[in-house]
């Protein structure tokens, strides 16, 4: 936005805000923006709150109801409020007060009810995010039952999804004991099955705990690569199919003689 397009009395608002992206490459140095915090930052697994304020801003409009099914310490809530949308978030491991203890797989909303999801789900097990045993984040990335158990969550996105609504949907690839899995293609993949492709943004990872210099010094001695991105999946529950129009009757003409 440029400083022509600020109404008066809006600057002082806009300065706390992040930029709205255009291009499908998202860097921010730190997890939060402005004045108050969004969501914990030593929350292990906490989602960059720019993130989520450019899909609000892009893709919902004051009032909306946006929903996170796995919203962890409540980044989505804290953007979603100050942004003025509607918002609900789940967990298996509530971080935050307003958010909503709930497995992912069985959302309680009706159907085609929600503006907008955003998700950032585990890439595997490589981080324990609760002590549920059902917890998905408790299955390796290189079972088949780990997309299996996702798949059951985009289901249920889909099913509270109102047609033409967008989700974002943030994933990343794992590298472990030498072996690397596609994380992000194969969540991919599986969400082609039930949305529309609208786009794929590569987000920076910031504050990793393998970002030391000790992470480097191994990447290159025993010849890996250290993960530099997630996926930003969007895409969009596709709208209903007008009825097809009753089939006119066929009239068989008689040849004139």
């Amino acid at each position: 936005m440029t400083q022509e397009e600020i109404a008066p009395g809006e600057e002082d608002s806009q300065i706390d805000k992040p930029p709205l992206e255009t291009t499908t490459l998202w860097d921010y140095p730190t997890q939060s923006y402005g004045k108050t915090p969004k969501g914990d930052n030593k929350f292990q697994g906490v989602t960059p709150a720019f993130i989520i304020w450019n899909l609000v801003q892009r893709y919902t409009k004051p009032g909306d109801l946006v929903v996170d099914p796995m919203a962890g310490s409540g980044t989505t809530i804290d953007v979603c409020k100050e942004e003025g949308r509607r918002v609900i978030g789940y967990d298996t491991n509530p971080q935050h007060p307003e958010v909503i203890k709930n497995d992912s797989r069985h959302i309680p909303l009706e159907d085609d009810s929600v503006d907008m999801v955003f998700i950032d789900s585990p890439y595997g097990d490589n981080v324990r995010y609760s002590d549920e045993p059902k917890d998905i984040g408790r299955i390796s990335a290189e079972d088949e039952r780990f997309y299996q158990e996702l798949e059951k969550v985009a289901k249920e996105i889909h099913r509270i999804l109102k047609p033409g609504k967008v989700m974002g949907w943030l994933i990343g690839d794992q590298w472990v004991k030498r072996r690397f899995t596609p994380v992000g293609f194969k969540v991919y993949q599986m969400l082609t099955q039930f949305f529309e492709p609208m786009d794929i943004v590569s987000v920076v990872r910031r504050g990793q705990s393998s970002h030391t210099g000790l992470w480097h010094y191994r990447a290159k001695k025993f010849n890996f690569f250290l993960r530099g991105f997630k996926y930003l999946l969007i895409v969009r529950k596709p709208e209903r199919k007008e009825k097809e129009s009753k089939k006119r009757r066929k009239v068989k003409w008689a040849k004139y003689k």
